[in-house]
């Protein structure tokens, strides 16, 4: 694929970051979303400034006139859109299922299952008159297992996979693939909201296969993989990228 047209959100940190600037030193054209506009801007300039052309659309994936204008300004300013990353979630606050609020379940499933539902509809509606198209939704291996307390978000990532699963069915007869990928232990700012600190993430990673946790840009080389026609044939997969936690092993054992 020369010169993709790739579309990210939460794009501002971690996964989605690392993904844009990836896909930025290939050349690719890139719209990008977040909800903080001055950061965004100044996103948008650094991915320009390595040669990629690109245009940071403030959006909350809560909202689906948010969604459906920022699907519509990518399509305004490029003419289309070959990659859809749909990255943007939130880990909550952990805790056990009895503190569970309703203010905790809106927080979490908004942004992680409506958020990833309402671009996945706006996303079709242009790849659908494309008759093609690639969507890589940002899952986690807590969505193929459990974690003690955080039942909110591993509920919501399962529901990306079953997303996925669901639309790579119906999106097959229009060009469409969807995939899902399932990061293990990324070092973003939810890894150490989820560890708490250095000691606590010493013992994580002491336990994990490779002893140490992924990087984003681990998890953008494969998301990059998902979105390409490298994987052509591919869709409906959930991918995971965890260092082989998903094998099995301590840490895996005491979840």
């Amino acid at each position: 694929m020369s010169d993709p047209v790739v579309l990210i959100t939460g794009a501002l940190t971690g996964i989605g970051r690392a993904t844009a600037l990836a896909y930025a030193r290939q050349g690719a054209n890139l719209v990008v979303s977040g909800r903080h506009q001055d950061v965004g801007e100044q996103f948008a300039g650094e991915l320009s400034d390595l040669g990629a052309p690109a245009e940071f659309v403030r959006a909350d994936v809560r909202f689906d006139a948010d969604v459906k204008d920022l699907v519509d300004r990518a399509v305004a300013r490029f003419g289309r859109i070959d990659v859809a990353v749909n990255n943007a979630g939130t880990a909550g606050t952990p805790g056990p299922v009895t503190d569970v609020t309703d203010e905790d379940y809106q927080a979490i499933f908004d942004t992680n299952v409506k958020g990833t539902l309402l671009c996945l509809k706006h996303e079709f509606r242009v790849m659908r008159e494309q008759s093609v198209g690639s969507i890589v939704n940002v899952s986690s291996v807590f969505g193929l297992m459990g974690y003690p307390e955080a039942t909110l978000y591993v509920g919501s990532k399962h529901a990306v996979v079953g997303f996925t699963k669901a639309a790579a069915l119906e999106g097959a007869a229009h060009g469409i693939r969807v995939n899902a990928i399932a990061p293990g232990f990324t070092r973003t700012a939810m890894y150490e909201q989820f560890t708490g600190d250095d000691t606590a993430r010493d013992a994580v990673d002491s336990v994990l296969p490779m002893h140490r946790a992924g990087t984003p840009e681990e998890i953008a080389e494969a998301l990059q993989y998902l979105g390409s026609d490298k994987a052509s044939y591919l869709s409906g997969h959930v991918l995971t990228v965890d260092g082989g936690l998903m094998a099995g092993g301590p840490l895996l054992s005491s979840s």
